[in-house]
């Protein structure tokens, strides 16, 4: 099936960008997965998408994003990436079936069009992308309890046994919790702690800004320096806003997925970019390019305050780090479950149990061995995302639509893997 040509007449490729072509929803294929598909609303994905966006990790992107920018360029790129981003997104989404099929992984579209090479070279870049994206939010983790724990002792532990205690925790909830469509319930209390721990972080940021009459926006370094940090700050833009992932989750969505997958990319580019961009703004804003790698490390006080912040964001991130690490738990379960059986027999629960504690345990291991890899993980995971966002979805458009397109639409498309090779 990989190395299989499609063939479509000109009305089905003009519907399949649309997400208007009703045949190919109401009789699809795909092909077998342990975990559940086609089953949930847009309005719970587009949740999903705010608060997994909106994670402790935007807590570093004022120091990431805007210090080797500045004003300037920092809100052009911004604005940019993010558009840019958004668009991509857009057009995957458009490609979640073709000819009947639905394709519920991104390997599985590539691996259809292009054949058995691309399967893989997506396949590496995705699972790469989403192992080094959840070191980083175990990492992530163990900062925060860190913070909370120097709020009470003048000699905290070192960094690294709290990974070890965040990844436990992970672990514990992927098992009890084994899908996306599985996070239903926990949304929710997601969505609260999302909105707690932001708006009392902006609270006590402004009072600090408005306390700091001496800011200094002046990009600092040599010119090498300054030509690294900004490509790594235009890398963490990429990172903050995308994930690679789209096809998977736009897996779980009820029909129309197409056109619901969209409405959840309205809610994640309108509410959830809004949010993180206001702390990366108002972050550098406050304390200039001195600002913090860990914002709330930054804040002035009440000590009570940053207990809280520091808890929330801990608690948040054990619910928005399972939709990054969930493609991987799906191929595992998929690979190793016995499908015919539920997935909360004794055997499969036996078997999910040492998966994750498997992939914990390594993840952990690695992050605690390397608590200093935050900016590799942006650095890296950009030149992961750039092909599955950026270059991917326009070499899919000229493979499913390119004779029927107009010639525009065709140059565009040449131009965003062009220039996105370069």
């Amino acid at each position: 099936m990989e190395g299989e040509e499609i063939t479509t007449n000109n009305k089905e490729a003009l519907s399949i960008e649309q997400g208007q072509l009703r045949g190919d929803q109401d009789h699809e294929f795909y092909l077998p997965s342990a975990h559940t598909i086609g089953h949930d609303s847009w309005q719970q994905v587009g949740l999903m998408l705010v608060t997994s966006f909106n994670c402790g990790y935007i807590l570093s992107f004022s120091n990431l994003m805007l210090v080797p920018l500045g004003w300037t360029w920092g809100i052009i790129c911004l604005l940019v990436v993010g558009f840019y981003t958004a668009y991509a997104n857009w057009l995957l989404a458009a490609f979640h079936f073709i000819n009947g099929q639905r394709f519920i992984r991104y390997r599985d579209l590539m691996g259809f069009l292009f054949g058995r090479e691309m399967y893989y070279i997506t396949w590496v870049s995705q699972f790469l992308t989403l192992l080094l994206g959840n070191m980083g939010l175990i990492l992530l983790g163990g900062r925060a309890l860190k913070e909370i724990n120097s709020e009470f002792s003048d000699s905290p532990l070192r960094l690294q046994y709290y990974i070890v205690v965040t990844g436990a925790t992970y672990f514990i909830y992927s098992f009890l919790i084994p899908t996306m469509s599985a996070m239903r319930r926990w949304l929710g209390p997601s969505t609260v702690l999302t909105f707690t721990y932001i708006v009392i972080l902006l609270v006590v940021v402004v009072k600090d800004g408005k306390a700091n009459t001496k800011r200094d926006y002046a990009i600092h370094g040599n010119k090498a320096d300054r030509v690294f940090n900004a490509f790594g700050a235009i890398s963490a833009i990429i990172v903050c806003n995308t994930s690679g992932l789209l096809l998977e989750i736009q897996s779980t969505l009820r029909k129309p997925a197409v056109s619901n997958m969209r409405k959840a990319l309205y809610l994640q580019f309108s509410v959830g970019l809004v949010f993180y961009y206001g702390v990366i703004m108002v972050g550098y804003w406050a304390y200039g390019s001195t600002v913090s790698e860990y914002l709330p490390g930054e804040l002035s006080g009440p000590n009570s305050v940053k207990v809280l912040i520091n808890a929330a964001v801990f608690l948040q991130s054990i619910v928005s780090q399972h939709m990054y690490a969930a493609p991987i738990h799906e191929a595992l379960d998929t690979k190793f479950l016995k499908l015919e059986t539920g997935m909360n027999t004794k055997e499969n629960l036996k078997r999910r149990f040492y998966m994750r504690a498997l992939l914990f345990t390594v993840n952990s291991f690695v992050t605690a061995a390397f608590p200093f890899m935050g900016n590799f993980v942006n650095l890296f995971g950009s030149f992961t995302l750039v092909p599955l966002t950026f270059v991917f979805p326009s070499m899919i458009f000229i493979k499913v639509k390119g004779k029927t397109a107009r010639l525009e639409k065709n140059l565009w498309h040449w131009f965003n893997i062009i220039h996105e090779d370069m």
